[in-house]
């Protein structure tokens, strides 16, 4: 039966849809032809959250009898997983299966399509060589406009895409903050349930952090109380930039000094605005430009087209960019002001081996060349990021704890 798994490596820019319709339809991989199908994906999943909005349609419930869109990527996808096997289909395509995932829950359903290869095709298409299931030994990749054997070992490139300097910021700041961040025995509870525990923490000027723990252990708890977005922060032994929490400052003032990028983020910009106008709103946190850019904004616009490789088509729509460069153009954006903390949740989510690693050369290229502190969320470790320090949350009944690992 192993013979009859095979992979599909594919980079961003292979039309992924039409592969997908392709292998249903039994036109890309004969083995299939004439048998029944299942799309284990997010977009699968998708269209499951739409019929729950539009026709109360719940028929994919979680472990916890939650509904798809209520709960964590990890539900989802071990619901999606269990629904589908009990279709019973005559085989399953796995789609970019452990985007998004813990440990634990990539863990679960990897064993979960092991057991399940025993008596089914699998058909993995992913963008990441790493992801690639240890049982199947078939793997296609694309070139030169078609699906061909891999021969040998899957790899990309070694190119420095980023030679220029960092551009300068705008204004040399004129109060440096350190810390930047301090914690001190944190504790946040919803409804009697603790969420974090005793939470010490700081960050320092120049700091590259990465915060990892599972799915549900208040990762997300910890950047809305660095971010001024939870009112939980309120008599907590919290400093951010300077300022005690609950002295008076604002949410604005707290987030002034924050750049944020995360995957989320590329949902909410779907204006036709053009690549450089993305970069200069970055000094006004607006989503559009609606103020006048000085001489000087305009020109530390154009450096960053510059280091991004996008400067010819600064007056392109930025919305019918490639994932990676969306990400690219949103973190300069995010860096024009050099803010004195960049918070990164998930960069990596959705992007091929090449894309991820021309992603990972300009965080490490902004750790190395600015005072931003950078804290990096992320539930794996991507193989080109270079942290300095890891903050480990830990859960537990009495709620997570967290060190330095």
């Amino acid at each position: 039966m192993s013979t009859r798994h095979v992979a599909y490596y594919i980079s961003n820019s292979a039309n992924k849809q039409q592969l997908i319709d392709e292998l249903l339809s039994g036109e890309r991989y004969k083995p299939l032809s004439g048998l029944k199908g299942s799309l284990f994906s997010e977009i699968t999943v998708n269209k499951f959250i739409e019929e729950e909005k539009r026709h109360d349609d719940f028929s994919v419930l979680t472990d916890t009898k939650n509904s798809l869109e209520h709960s964590s990527q990890g539900e989802r996808k071990k619901a999606l997983l269990r629904h589908l096997i009990n279709q019973n289909p005559d085989y399953i395509i796995v789609d970019n299966v452990f985007d998004s995932l813990d440990v634990a829950t990539q863990t679960n359903i990897s064993h979960t399509l092991k057991d399940l290869s025993q008596s089914k095709p699998i058909i993995q298409i992913t963008s990441r060589k790493r992801d690639i299931l240890p049982f199947i030994k078939t793997i296609y990749t694309f070139k030169n406009g078609e699906f061909v054997k891999a021969d040998g070992e899957l790899k990309t490139d070694d190119k420095n895409y980023f030679v220029n300097d960092l551009p300068e910021p705008e204004h040399v700041p004129t109060e440096v903050f350190n810390p930047l961040v301090k914690f001190n025995k944190v504790n946040v509870a919803y409804g009697g349930r603790t969420i974090v525990k005793d939470i010490c923490w700081e960050i320092k000027p120049g700091e590259f952090w990465q915060l990892v723990g599972p799915n549900g252990s208040g990762k997300s708890t910890l950047l809305t109380l660095i971010s001024g977005d939870n009112p939980k922060a309120y008599n907590q032994d919290i400093l951010l930039f300077g300022m005690k929490k609950g002295t008076g400052e604002t949410v604005w003032d707290i987030k002034s000094n924050i750049g944020h990028y995360t995957s989320e983020m590329l949902r909410g910009f779907r204006r036709l605005d053009s690549i450089e106008k993305m970069i200069l709103s970055g000094f006004f946190d607006s989503i559009g430009l609606y103020k006048y850019p000085t001489e000087r904004q305009i020109h530390i616009a154009h450096q960053w087209l510059k280091l991004i490789g996008l400067f010819e088509k600064k007056d392109k729509d930025f919305v019918f960019l490639s994932p990676g460069h969306k990400r690219l153009v949103l973190i300069a954006r995010a860096m024009v002001k050099h803010p004195p903390l960049l918070i990164l949740d998930e960069p990596t989510n959705g992007l091929d081996d090449t894309d991820a690693k021309i992603f990972s050369q300009l965080i490490n290229k902004i750790s190395e060349e600015s005072r931003t502190a950078i804290l990096y969320v992320s539930h794996r470790k991507e193989e080109h990021i270079n942290p300095h320090f890891t903050y480990q949350l830990t859960p537990s009944e009495t709620g997570s704890t967290g060190q330095r690992v």
